[in-house]
């Protein structure tokens, strides 16, 4: 039998066994429609959180300030909680952050190494 991609129009071919799940959509087309707003509106926010990352490059010292270990563990512990409020999946959020977090402070380390520091004023 050969693999194939599911019939994006076509009625659902499984359901929850959850009482309380309420289906979002019709067929995949619209939930796929959904997913790609939603994306748009992710980006649009990653890029906003990239432009204050690359702003706090300039208050920090040093790569060990970028880095920032503790912080880190503050945002992580903050996105949890914020997903277990929220009703979404701790486990994707806190994955998801992990890699953020990586990625901004490459970036961040990136920009560190391109400035220079302030002079001392008298």
């Amino acid at each position: 039998m050969q693999e194939k991609e599911p019939e994006t129009h076509g009625a659902p071919l499984r359901r929850f066994t959850d009482p309380a799940y309420v289906p979002l959509c019709d067929n995949l087309a619209g939930v796929r429609e959904n997913i790609d707003r939603l994306d748009r509106q992710i980006v649009a926010l990653l890029a906003e959180r990239g432009r204050y990352v690359k702003d706090a490059a300039r208050f920090k010292r040093d790569a060990f300030q970028v880095s920032a270990p503790q912080r880190q563990q503050e945002v992580i512990d903050k996105v949890k909680a914020l997903a277990e409020k929220e009703g979404a999946y701790p486990e994707v959020v806190e994955a998801a952050y992990r890699a953020l977090i990586a990625g901004f402070i490459a970036r961040e380390q990136q920009d560190h190494v391109g400035m220079v520091a302030v002079e001392a004023k008298p």
